[in-house]
């Protein structure tokens, strides 16, 4: 790989005087050692009638995903952990009066491995702050359990590559929780890219943009005010994989088509550092975060694929502006657009189609997961795709069948964080995206049984109960709050 504009040896770009590791050296090292030890694209692990589940992290999305998965046939929570005691007896709540009867484990930096190590269970969900992920799914595949991890599933190129090999040597899932996939209007889009609605796609436009100013300098709501470290730890874009995911299940990434490369160009720091001062002149707590440089407010990251198509990548994590995913589609022969509201449909004609014939392509093209699980999901968090994406991954688990996510998905899509990084330190050069299938995705099947076709379908969603207040509501407050309060946001 050439090195256009890298820093000389013993030069290497550093962040707020840390240096950043060689990734060009990285992707070198693993493109000339790597094989395939076992292709996990499409694989069914033996079935599991009873699901045995433990949770790492208590802190925000692990209760979400707690609370999903009482309510889903054939699932025993067998093991809860977070190293502060106050976040475990808060979650106890959601198992109350059933029976589920976890083994607890708190109070201390390591206490998860205890739970990798229980035996009595077969799927581990990472929630806990996304540089640890990786480290904790290493861990839990290799004790035998499946993995389901919060996004993006590694920090590092090292961390990618390393879960595709773990997964490749265990023959264990590790599928990344991206949940934006599920949402009804992506499922909508997603299966309409399948029925050649949209012709041939050309280009893709996604983002997560939406102010986390006042939770990432909140003391309470994120432990150690980690995410704040990470804008003054890195560069790029940090959190890509829900505006990439389902434009990579439209596109047929890692099945037909994949990653090439990528560019990511960045603004300033205009807000979080000014934040940092002001914040510190009253309260000592901040003393530690002034003087230091913050990623810029917005990051722009392009990807060209094999096929040639085009993906735009945005994050704003900072300006006020108002919340926008964008997912934006681009066909030969249509185009589809969520955000800004209202969600719209072209058919080619240069306009967007009026409400009664969205209606009637809705009805048309939604898939039969959403047709057959919707009313039943729509009121977990981010408008029903919670609960859909936790009912199936337990389904397919339960049937002995391939997951909507493998970690070749995980891989790429979490690549972006790092790549991305390394191109703006570049003044924004190209750099090539890995290939972490080994060329399996010529003639890797499809994922992601939007349709069911492959059967299941025997795991039922029990009837909410009365569940109190949990440690996750201000994030499920804010997220209806930026979709107007309307969790099945459509033209309806």
């Amino acid at each position: 790989m050439t090195r256009t504009n890298d820093a000389p040896a013993g030069e290497r770009q550093k962040i707020n005087g840390i240096e950043q590791p060689d990734l060009l050296g990285v992707h070198e090292r693993y493109a000339e050692s790597h094989r395939q030890r076992f292709n996990m694209a499409g694989y069914a692990a033996p079935k599991l009638s009873t699901v045995r589940v433990g949770i790492i992290g208590l802190g925000n999305r692990g209760p979400g995903h707690l609370r999903t998965l009482v309510q889903i046939e054939g699932v025993e929570i067998r093991g809860l952990c977070d190293k502060n005691p106050d976040k475990v007896e808060a979650a106890l709540k959601y198992v109350e009066n059933t029976d589920h009867s976890p083994v607890l484990y708190t109070g201390g930096e390591d206490e998860w491995k205890k739970l990798c190590d229980q035996p009595d269970i077969d799927l581990v969900f990472v929630t806990t702050p996304f540089y640890l992920h990786a480290l904790m799914s290493i861990c839990a595949m290799k004790q035998g359990k499946h993995v389901a991890s919060e996004v993006p599933a590694a920090a590092t190129l090292e961390e990618c590559w390393q879960l595709v090999q773990t997964a490749e040597e265990t023959r264990r899932h590790l599928m990344m929780l991206e949940n934006y996939s599920y949402m009804p209007f992506h499922l909508l889009t997603i299966n309409m890219a399948r029925q050649g609605f949209f012709g041939e796609v050309v280009h893709g436009d996604g983002a997560y943009n939406t102010s986390k100013m006042s939770n990432n300098f909140g003391k309470t709501v994120y432990s150690d005010m980690w995410w704040l470290r990470q804008y003054a730890g890195r560069r790029g874009n940090i959190y890509p994989t829900h505006g990439l995911g389902p434009i990579c299940q439209i596109m047929g990434i890692n099945r037909g088509d994949r990653l090439d490369y990528l560019v990511s160009v960045e603004s300033n720091d205009f807000m979080m550092a000014k934040r940092a001062g002001e914040l510190a002149e009253t309260d000592p707590d901040f003393a530690e975060f002034v003087g230091l440089e913050y990623r810029g407010n917005i990051n722009t990251t392009v990807i060209r694929t094999v096929q040639g198509r085009t993906i735009m990548l945005q994050h704003d994590g900072t300006t006020p502006s108002p919340h926008n995913l964008i997912h934006g589609i681009h066909g030969t022969q249509g185009a589809a657009l969520y955000d800004p509201d209202p969600p719209r449909i072209s058919k080619g004609d240069h306009r967007w189609v009026k409400p009664e014939e969205f209606a009637a392509l809705e009805e048309k093209y939604t898939p039969e997961i959403y047709r057959r699980m919707g009313a039943a999901a729509r009121s977990s968090g981010h408008g029903g795709s919670d609960m859909l994406m936790d009912w199936h991954l337990i389904d397919c688990l339960r049937n002995g069948l391939p997951l909507d996510q493998d970690v070749y998905d995980a891989a790429a899509w979490s690549s972006i964080v790092p790549l991305s990084q390394w191109s703006v330190l570049n003044r924004s050069n190209s750099i090539d995206i890995p290939d972490f299938t080994a060329g399996a995705w010529e003639t890797n099947p499809h994922n992601m049984d939007i349709e069911l076709a492959n059967g299941g379908i025997t795991t039922k969603i029990m009837p909410v109960t009365a569940t109190p207040p949990g440690p996750d509501d201000k994030l499920a407050r804010q997220w209806q709050r930026d979709h107007n309060g309307d969790v099945e946001k459509s033209t309806k």
